[in-house]
């Protein structure tokens, strides 16, 4: 495992070799088909991706791996790397679990929600953990991270491109605007997959408690585009 801190445009690490390999082979076979039923779709113009949070369709190495993630040994090595010492996990997934993106696929930029709408706490860590092997950077998929105010991304600092078994943790209380807004250009068949993991503080001074949802801004072609504007606002509530 190799761990490298940044702190532009806000604070976060690159974990490469985040597993042993096997594990993150085992992991990324885990993965249903992209066509079965059981996963969530959203698809509209802020978003084309599916996503599963659901323990029990979870095979039994991605069940046990998330588990994991979710135990206090784990928690506890987070605190150390982040100096953040009072860490909750959220058992029920909200939001996170398996991600998946085919051709075609994109995340606007955005920040996360900032107070969880059933457990009132903060939200202060992403973790992300990519499951592609043999990716291509040249096809997209790498996750950008922009600087910017509270309801306004500035502009695009750095991308962290999705190699396989690399994991990305930052801190989402930072005005951490983050997506990749332009569709994703793997072959058909390939897909970008990761598993994705939301850590939470007590509120902060600075917690947003009107942010219960994620806020996106527009991509660079929707900029002037009024009922993507409309759209952008009524998911923010």
């Amino acid at each position: 495992m190799k761990i490298s801190y940044y702190n532009d445009p806000f604070d976060h690490w690159v974990i490469d070799d985040f597993v042993p390999s096997f594990l993150a082979k085992r992991l990324s076979e885990d993965f249903i088909d992209f066509n079965h039923r059981d996963w969530y779709v959203y698809s509209n113009p802020l978003e084309q991706k599916k996503s599963l949070n659901n323990w029990w369709n979870f095979p039994s190495t991605t069940y046990s791996f998330i588990d994991y993630l979710n135990s206090p040994a784990f928690v506890g090595w987070l605190s150390l790397q982040t100096g953040q010492p009072k860490l909750f996990t959220d058992p029920g997934l909200h939001g996170a679990g398996w991600h998946i993106h085919g051709r075609g696929g994109k995340l606007n930029v955005h920040l996360d929600y900032s107070i969880h709408p059933k457990m009132d706490l903060e939200r202060k860590f992403n973790l992300i953990h990519y499951l592609s092997p043999d990716w291509d950077p040249q096809w997209g998929g790498g996750l950008e991270l922009w600087s910017g105010s509270h309801r306004q991304a500035a502009m695009h600092v750095k991308t962290v491109d999705c190699k396989f078994n690399r994991a990305i943790l930052f801190d989402t209380t930072q005005n951490s605007w983050h997506g990749f807004p332009n569709k994703i250009q793997c072959p058909e068949g390939v897909y970008r997959k990761s598993i994705a993991m939301y850590y939470l503080t007590l509120p902060s001074a600075n917690a947003d408690p009107n942010r219960r949802r994620a806020y996106y801004v527009p991509s660079s072609e929707q900029a002037d585009d009024p009922e993507i504007i409309n759209f952008i606002e009524k998911r923010s509530k």
